[in-house]
Parts: structure tokens; sequence; C-alpha cells
């Protein structure tokens, strides 16, 4: 079964001890991000499984796991990439009446808690930021990607073109090199010997 939201009704967890969990499916994420809402969307159907236990009081402790496949741009040359990233959950979670929207706040010693008002807690906003964090800021579709062209657009993987000639394109891992004019102002830099610190 594929959620609409990932909602987890914490209201017996404020009246006594215990524990309750939800587990499903889910297609994508919405949440609000800016005042603006969003939605992370997944290549298949991602698994969560969370639980919430109470610590006394208004804090109970969310932990879990979701394992959603994101599909990313490959940093060279833009083809969507399907990413496997594994999230486990593990934060403090509080119930303040006030707090309108859930969202994650420093608490009074530093750690962060995640405050709602609400006791269908809809962790949407919770597990598209740790899906966020978890995933990898650069992918690459293969690691031999030639990238675009800088001047055309071109897929250099699938065909050149006429600027392939004067763009270079650096292999994986080599350094470029600076070349200066000679009458830069930073060509009389080069053999410059500075004193070892």
């Amino acid at each position: 079964m594929t959620n609409e939201a990932p909602i987890l009704n914490v209201a017996r967890l404020l009246r006594s001890q215990g524990d309750v969990e939800v587990s499903g499916e889910l297609s994508e994420l919405r949440y609000e991000q800016g005042g603006e809402e969003r939605v992370l969307r997944f290549a298949e159907p991602a698994k969560f499984q969370l639980s919430a236990n109470t610590l006394g009081g208004d804090d109970m402790w969310l932990s879990g796991r979701f394992r959603p496949t994101l599909v990313l741009e490959c940093g060279r040359c833009l083809r969507p990439v399907e990413t496997p990233v594994g999230v486990k959950v593990g934060t403090l979670m509080r119930y303040d009446p006030s707090v309108t929207e859930p969202h994650l706040d420093e608490g009074e010693s530093g750690e962060e808690v995640f405050l709602f008002g609400d006791t269908n807690v809809d962790l949407s906003a919770l597990l598209a930021e740790s899906t966020l964090v978890e995933a990898p800021a650069v992918v690459l579709h293969d690691p031999n990607c030639k990238g675009l062209c800088q001047v055309c657009g071109t897929d250099l993987n699938d065909s050149t073109c006429a600027h392939e000639a004067v763009v270079p394109i650096e292999a994986p891992g080599q350094a470029h090199e600076l070349h200066l004019e000679e009458d830069s102002p930073f060509a009389k830099l080069r053999g410059l010997e500075l004193p070892d610190e």
C-alpha cells in the first residue's frame, strides 16, 4: 500500500507509557519549505518503518528506517541517475500544542528536537529533510561521463560537436593546468620562489 503521507498517531503516548508505530510505502513526499509546497519523488515506492516511544512528559523518541531511491541529475551531463539512499531516523520529539506546523528546532541543551502540535504527526517534512541530508551532493551516471559541451550543450557521451576541439574536456582526476598569457600581470609570478613557513 502506498500512503498519502507518513502519519503517526501519538495520542495514546501522551496519556500513558508505551510505543506506537507506522509503516508503509511512499511514492513521493510532500512537504513545505520556505512557504512553498515541495515534492520529493522516488524512482519506486520507498518503504518506511517508524516508531515512537514515550520518554516522560511530552517527550518521545522517534526511530526507524526509510529507504528511498531518488532520481538525481548527473553532475556532468544532467541525465537522470537512480540513487538509493538509506535513512536512519533517530530524534527527540516534543508535543507542544502551540506548534501549528511540525518542524525541527534546537532544544535547551543544543540537541535537535522535532516539535509538533497535533497528535496525528505528519512526518513528511522530517523524512524529506533526512533524505536530502543523506543524499550525495553530486552523482555521475558513469565515472567516465564526458559531460556537456560548454558552448552548445551537446551531450558528449552521445556525439561530438564543432566546439569539442576548442573546449578542453578534462579526464576524471586530471588537474586543470592554468595557461597564462605572457603579458598577464600574473605571468610575472610564475617563477616566484616563496620562503617556507
